[in-house]
């Protein structure tokens, strides 16, 4: 049987999604709680994507094939159990063999926070990234992200380690807006490079402060170099949000 999940984890402690010997990743957490309750090391899941160090996600998505026939409370609680406090599982239920957690995948939304106050909570330090003296403008923000929407090549726009030679992606939904003290960018498209969202993020905030002007981001783009982007944005005001399917 295999079995699709909606994962949902504090990315702080963890050196990113994907395992590697000896760090702490939570794709090594689920793991291990699996094949501990399989009492099986062969058993192993498959995620949506991975996300680095430091990325937090509210719905992320798995599947693992399972010989066991339990109900979604039953996995829910069994899993959890097993699992520490910074990695949840939220739903799980079983889906067809044809379902792959990655490459059945139609879509995924992130979201990117900022907050604008004077001075950040020790308690949100982790979670949105601190704007201190800088004061982005929401509107020249706004007018960049509209040369991002539609179908591109983002070269400019993803890591240089980026193995995948095809980077040609749409973008369906980009918006960025202010809520109380905080600034939050969402986006949501067809798939995403590596680091492109936070490549995305550090671009738009660039404009924002005014070392960039909005009609510049669709230069950056057309220029397929990742050079001309600047800085990628820090890991921790980054979310997935979540994963759409075909279902």
């Amino acid at each position: 049987m295999r079995i699709k999940a909606t994962v949902s984890y504090d990315g702080t402690q963890f050196s990113g999604y994907q395992s590697q010997p000896k760090m702490r990743t939570v794709q090594s957490e689920i793991d291990k709680a699996l094949r501990k309750m399989h009492k099986d090391d062969s058993i192993h899941s498959v995620a949506s994507g991975r996300t680095d160090a430091g990325v937090h996600a509210w719905g992320q998505v798995i599947h693992f094939d399972t010989p066991l026939n339990l109900t979604e409370d039953s996995w829910l609680m069994a899993l959890n159990v097993l699992l520490p406090k910074d990695i949840r599982i939220l739903s799980a239920h079983p889906v067809s063999e044809e379902f792959h957690a990655r490459y059945s995948a139609k879509g995924k939304t992130y979201q990117y926070r900022w907050t604008r106050k004077p001075i950040q909570s020790p308690f949100e330090r982790n979670y949105s990234v601190h704007l201190g003296k800088w004061n982005p403008d929401l509107k020249r923000m706004q007018e960049g992200a509209v040369h991002l929407l539609g179908t591109h090549d983002f070269t400019s726009f993803c890591s240089s380690q980026t193995a995948t030679s095809n980077k040609v992606r749409t973008i369906r939904m980009l918006e960025i807006e202010e809520k109380n003290d905080d600034l939050i960018l969402t986006i949501e498209g067809d798939g995403f490079l590596y680091n492109m969202v936070r490549t995305i993020a550090g671009v738009l905030y660039a404009v924002g402060i005014g070392w960039d002007e909005p009609c510049q981001v669709a230069e950056i783009l057309e220029a397929r170099d990742r050079k001309r982007a600047g800085k990628t944005a820090p890991s921790h005001g980054l979310y997935l949000m979540s994963v759409t399917y075909g279902e």
